[in-house]
């Protein structure tokens, strides 16, 4: 344990910092996976509701840097790319 008074905050601030960042990267996990859970169904509105709401988790995510922002390009990419298979079939 620190003994100086502004190694003490230090703890808490990173502890507060850390518990946010783990709740952003949950919510973006359950994000994506409810998005490819709706892929599964025909429900077209379903399905654009999901990725409006993965993409939007996404970027709020980079923008927090909870993630890099190539990594959030990649991964919104990829919904994309999902999206668009399903939507032509």
């Amino acid at each position: 344990m620190p003994n100086i008074k502004s190694a003490k905050k230090r703890v808490l601030v990173t502890d507060v910092k850390t518990k946010r960042n783990n709740m952003m990267k949950t919510s973006l996990k359950n994000a994506i996976k409810k998005f490819d859970s709706s892929i599964e169904s025909n429900d077209t509105e379903l399905i654009n509701n999901a990725y409006t709401k993965a993409v939007s988790t996404i970027d709020k995510a980079a923008a927090k840097g909870v993630i890099k922002k190539n990594s959030a390009s990649n991964k919104k990419a990829s919904l994309g790319k999902k999206l668009s298979a399903k939507t032509t079939k």
